[in-house]
């Protein structure tokens, strides 16, 4: 039996792809579990490194991995990347030390790279040109180092959020040192500037989109392993 892995961020990146499945949380890691021919463990703890660490850790906790997979929303870095679509990608950049890991055979051909900080429109253009990516998110390369360290198998699947050009508040100011979004401050920040009013209904719609999308491409991944 393969015990798989799915480290995301937030329970929204999942949404998708664990109906059905049973939940519990332990120690702040929310986790959802699905058994057939083998076992399946999604986990989310939160925004950034540390957080896809702990939640990498969590799902460890019982039995060791076989297969991991980094999943959830990134920002596209290439106007041809559209949002609410889904990419299994190449490989993950750690921006902070410039590691590459790239995934295992039978991965698509897009490259993500792994921010400190949400990326607004001026970040994406740099990233861009830095390291020739298409993607970016601030989790995948806490998974794919740790798997790399254990030789396990890492795969990447992200579903674009927001496009090239989205014009969004600083998320990073809401993301808390436990890497948790406040929610509550956001919202009381948006709702007295309607100028971003617009581009966050087309984020939401496109980012639950996204969220189907990824769920059709993992079990489109996982059929053509077989």
């Amino acid at each position: 039996m393969t015990r798989t892995a799915i480290i995301a961020a937030m329970p929204g990146e999942l949404k998708a792809l664990v109906r059905g499945w049973k939940r519990e949380r332990v120690d702040g890691v929310d986790l959802w579990k699905h058994r057939d021919d083998n076992l399946y463990v999604a986990a989310c703890a939160g925004v950034g490194q540390a957080s896809a660490t702990r939640a990498f850790a969590a799902v460890e906790r019982d039995a060791p991995i076989d297969l991991v997979f980094s999943y959830g929303w990134a920002g596209a870095l290439r106007a041809d990347l559209a949002a609410g679509t889904a990419w299994n990608t190449a490989g993950v950049i750690d921006a902070r030390t410039g590691e590459r890991f790239r995934c295992e055979a039978g991965a698509g051909e897009e490259w993500l790279v792994t921010n400190p900080a949400v990326a607004d429109a001026a970040e994406k253009r740099r990233l861009a040109a830095a390291y020739r990516a298409g993607l970016v998110d601030m989790e995948a390369a806490a998974v794919a180092r740790l798997a790399q360290m254990r030789g396990i198998p890492f795969y990447c699947i992200k579903g674009v959020s927001d496009g090239l050009g989205a014009r969004l508040p600083d998320f990073n100011r809401f993301i808390g040192v436990d890497g948790q979004f406040e929610l509550g401050r956001f919202v009381l920040f948006v709702a007295v500037r309607p100028k971003y009013w617009s581009e966050l209904i087309r984020m939401g719609e496109n980012s639950s989109k996204a969220s189907e999308e990824m769920a059709k491409a993992f079990r489109e991944f996982l059929e053509g392993r077989e």
